[in-house]
Formats: C-alpha cells, sequence, structure tokens
C-alpha cells in the first residue's frame, strides 16, 4: 500500500510546476511567494467546493489550467500600473480577479457577486492571502450605485452574461479611454456592425490555446471611446427590449 503522505510533496511540486511553466507561457513570470498564494487558493477552493457550489470544475490539473492559467491570460490585455482600478463583474469562485491581483498585487480590484455564499468565499480568500486594495460587492452589477461610473480603468468579465451584456454593463463602470477585457470560447463572437453600434472600439482579440491543453480561448478587448456618455446604455443590447 502506497503511503499518500509521500505523494504529497510530488502533488504539490506538479502543481506549482504548472503554475509557473503556464503562466511563463502567458507572458507572466511568478514568484515563489504568488505560487505558494496560487496553491493556497486552490487548496481553500476544493475546502469550500464542498460545501458550496463553486466550481463545477473538480480535477486539480483542469481547475490550474481553466481557472488560473485562464485567468493569468487577461495579462494580454491589461497595463497593470500601480493605481490601477480593477472591476470584475460576476466573479463567482474569484476568477479571473483574484488571480490578477496575485500576479499584479499593486493594483486595486472590487469583485462584483451578488451569491451571498459565494461574495463570502471571496472575502475569505482576501482575508487568507493577506490582500491589500480588494473590495468585494456582493450585488447585482445592475443594481451598483452611478457613484461607480467610470472610476475604473479596466472591467474585466469571464464566465458572465452574453459579450454585449457585458459591453453594456461595464461601458458605465469603465473611465473614458478605460478597457472592457473579456475571455470568451471560440464560439462567442461580435459582428464589427454590433461593434460599432456599441461605442467602443476593438482595441485587440487575440485566439490562443490555454497551456496544457486543448483548450482554445480568445481574449477580447475593447476600448471605450472618449466621446461616449456617462453612463450610457446601447440600443443594440437584447436586454433593452425586456425594460
Amino acid at each position: 500500500m502506497i503511503d499518500s503522505t509521500s505523494t504529497e510533496p510530488l502533488r504539490n511540486e506538479f502543481v506549482r510546476k504548472l503554475l509557473l511553466e503556464g503562466a511563463s507561457e502567458l507572458g507572466l513570470k511568478l514568484s515563489d511567494e504568488q505560487v505558494s498564494q496560487c496553491c493556497i487558493y486552490l487548496e481553500e477552493l476544493n475546502k469550500w467546493n464542498r460545501r458550496i457550489n463553486l466550481t463545477a470544475i473538480t480535477d486539480e490539473q483542469d481547475a490550474i489550467v481553466k481557472h488560473f492559467l485562464d485567468s493569468f491570460s487577461f495579462v494580454n490585455g491589461l497595463c497593470p500600473q500601480p493605481d490601477l482600478r480593477l472591476l470584475d463583474l460576476g466573479s463567482g469562485a474569484g476568477f479571473p480577479a483574484l488571480p490578477i491581483k496575485i500576479a499584479f498585487p499593486q493594483i486595486s480590484v472590487a469583485m462584483v457577486e451578488s451569491v451571498k455564499k459565494k461574495a463570502s468565499f471571496l472575502r475569505h480568500m482576501v482575508r487568507t492571502l493577506k490582500l491589500l486594495s480588494v473590495e468585494v460587492l456582493d450585488a447585482r452589477a445592475e443594481d451598483l450605485s452611478e457613484s461607480l461610473f467610470e472610476q475604473y480603468d479596466v472591467i474585466t468579465a469571464r464566465a458572465f452574461a452574453s459579450m454585449l451584456r457585458v459591453i453594456e454593463l461595464g461601458s458605465r463602470f469603465v473611465k473614458r479611454g478605460g478597457h472592457i477585457v473579456m475571455s470568451r470560447g471560440p464560439e462567442e463572437t461580435l459582428s464589427n456592425d454590433v461593434i460599432d453600434g456599441t461605442g467602443l472600439v476593438l482595441h485587440e482579440r487575440r485566439e490562443f490555446v490555454l497551456p496544457f491543453s486543448h483548450y482554445r480561448r480568445t481574449i477580447w478587448v475593447f476600448r471605450k471611446d472618449a466621446n461616449v456618455p456617462r453612463g450610457t446604455v446601447y440600443a443594440n443590447s437584447p436586454e433593452q427590449g425586456s425594460r
């Protein structure tokens, strides 16, 4: 019989290797401390996931690739200056916001999550990882205060709503000249005609395959035009007709 304790160092080494090499492939160099923070995050995610539904992904390697490395891929759409303010819509279990914060501890992050149990997990992770300048907003994005309009340099969204819905909501909170960054599967797209109607400019669209997988993703980066009126809601949005 194999002593399970003897396999633990090997498992930890494997996890750290995936994080380090995967992040490096995505253009990100992590320190040992940052990798350790990710490992703690993964352990806590697994513990909490047994009690509340945080993620359907339970395989450890899949979690690293589809959660952590996918979150790190947002680096392609960010210019993380120390005063950068980031708002993440529909944060769920904290992806991509918390891995981004781990990678760039100097930025400020706000996570929007309306499900109370998930918001509690996010606060637990902020405390556990001793992260500074992180706020959890346990409300629907639609219900956030107008005082937050145009207060953020970057809006991120991963597994949250349609692309057009993200643009509609994110445009309220991103500064003029700021960016909305999304990670999507290859099946999701927006036509040029639709993009032209949003008042945003497609700054970059990058397709890639996540390291250690065949998992195809696309990073979309939109820039808010300086002439878009404050708090604009776009007529192209399919949700408009139901209001």
